[in-house]
């Protein structure tokens, strides 16, 4: 844990009591500050009273005595309309932030120099978040990851000098981290998402471009409009930015040339790493994802060979285009985080004959984005509510089956896949759709992915590199 010492002898107004929001309650206290808690959820307040954490409707309390308000990341701060809390702070002229915040104000007093890196982006956050970290870790630097991935931020180790934090960020949290300024910030991509948070694309991208405009280093992919316009603007300003692309060569910068990672510095262009045969980090989008993590690893001293070693022995994140199994020439897929059509193209687009398991509670605009990977689409076992209006989509074009349920698309389509005469055939789920029809999260689907291709017969585990 890194307690808060920053917020010693303030009284902290806190709203939010998930896992986060506790771990936050912690830090402060664990710190000295004086904490007064609340939640909409009432088992949420019980819980925190039986862990000793003082709470209060924030309704009731006395605001002038509040010197800070720590709002959870998954509480509306501006759009739809402001969550109740945050129109009390603000009428109390109270800031407002959230656990990021925090952990840079205790990095800035305790421990400046030690290396922050901060990832964002619309999509592969988690990806390059975990292969940073191992890359790190391969090179034996000490290294701390949370934040939006696995542990909250404030359950890390406390800052020291040469101690490595790579830390996820979502727009939700760099909105509540005014002060963030990490050593090297990664923004990866941007495309409309959490629009009903932001309200517009250009205030979403506004907070993602914080992160990397309060950074010693930006390093920014340039493959899409809004973050190509990003990166021109914080240079402009004098800021230290790297760019990378996953499909144009760089005059300064980094860039795949096919599965080589290549430099380009100072006039000279040099390969640092290739990603041939690391199955894994499969398909264009981790090309940018290793580019991102390759970029922070040189700003903070790394050498190729041991850019290369972590790339190669990186055993990829569960969830997210995850080879579970494999049975003959069919391999299976787990990409069940894939909850929407762009976060399921990565995926489709890195596999050339498929048997896809998709739906769930559908997005808005299904998968009709996705028609350019049809072709790829031997046949679409389609389970949840969103098979009917992926079924319409499909049409005529792919053959498919209404599975209904997430086991039966699995037998059916590993039955399929076995008789296919394809050098190589996958079984995918990468559902482009959200899990809550039929799991809890897109965590427990994954799973029961997992279990019910381990319950046929034959199928082999398999991990990492082929």
């Amino acid at each position: 844990m890194i307690p808060a010492h920053t917020f010693n002898g303030k009284h902290v107004a806190l709203f939010g009591l998930g896992g986060s929001g506790i771990a936050t309650a912690r830090a402060l206290i664990e710190g000295g500050a004086e904490v007064t808690a609340w939640d909409d959820n009432p088992e949420s307040v019980a819980r925190a009273d039986r862990e000793g954490i003082v709470t209060a409707d924030l309704r009731n309390i006395d605001w002038t005595h509040v010197a800070s308000f720590v709002l959870s990341p998954g509480v509306p701060l501006t759009h739809p309309k402001p969550h109740w809390s945050v129109e009390l702070a603000r009428a109390a002229a109270v800031e407002i932030i959230g656990d990021v915040e925090l952990f840079a104000r205790e990095r800035n007093r305790f421990a400046p120099e030690a290396p922050f890196i901060a990832v964002t982006g619309t999509n592969g956050k988690s990806t390059t978040t975990a292969l940073t970290a191992h890359i790190l870790e391969t090179a034996g630097r000490d290294v701390q990851m949370g934040g939006n991935i696995g542990r909250a931020v404030m359950t890390l180790d406390p800052p020291e000098k040469d101690r490595h934090y790579v830390v996820e960020c979502s727009s939700y949290q760099i909105d509540l981290a005014p002060s963030i300024d990490p050593t090297a910030g990664v923004l990866l991509n941007l495309t409309p998402d959490h629009l009903d948070r932001h309200g517009t694309m250009h205030h979403y991208a506004a907070i993602k471009e914080r992160l990397v405009a309060g950074s010693q280093t930006a390093i920014i992919g340039v493959d899409d409009i809004w973050s190509a316009q990003i990166a021109e603007r914080l240079e402009c300003t004098g800021r230290s930015v790297i760019r990378i692309s996953k499909r144009l060569a760089q005059t300064d910068g980094l860039y795949a040339d096919g599965p080589v990672l290549m430099r380009a510095h100072s006039g000279k262009i040099a390969p640092i790493a290739s990603l041939e045969g690391i199955a894994s980090l499969r398909g264009q989008h981790n090309a940018q994802n290793a580019l991102a993590a390759a970029a922070v690893c040189l700003s903070v001293g790394l050498d190729p060979r041991d850019i290369q070693k972590g790339l190669s022995t990186f055993p990829g994140l569960a969830h997210r285009m995850e080879q579970i199994g494999r049975k003959g020439r069919v391999i299976f897929v787990n990409d069940s985080k894939a909850t929407n059509a762009d976060a399921a193209a990565p995926a489709l687009s890195s596999f050339s004959r498929i048997y896809w398991i998709a739906g769930g509670l559908p997005k808005e605009g299904g998968i009709e984005p996705l028609r350019g990977f049809f072709p790829r689409i031997a046949k679409a076992f389609l389970i949840g509510e969103g098979a009917p209006a992926f079924s319409a989509a499909l049409g005529e074009t792919v053959p498919y089956e209404i599975s209904g349920t997430l086991e039966a698309a699995v037998r059916h389509a590993a039955e399929e896949a076995s008789s296919d005469e394809a050098a190589e055939s996958v079984v995918l789920l990468s559902p482009a759709c959200a899990s809550f029809d039929q799991f809890r999260n897109f965590e427990v689907r994954g799973d029961a992915f997992r279990t019910a291709v381990f319950a046929l017969p034959g199928v082999e585990p398999t991990r990492g590199t082929k």
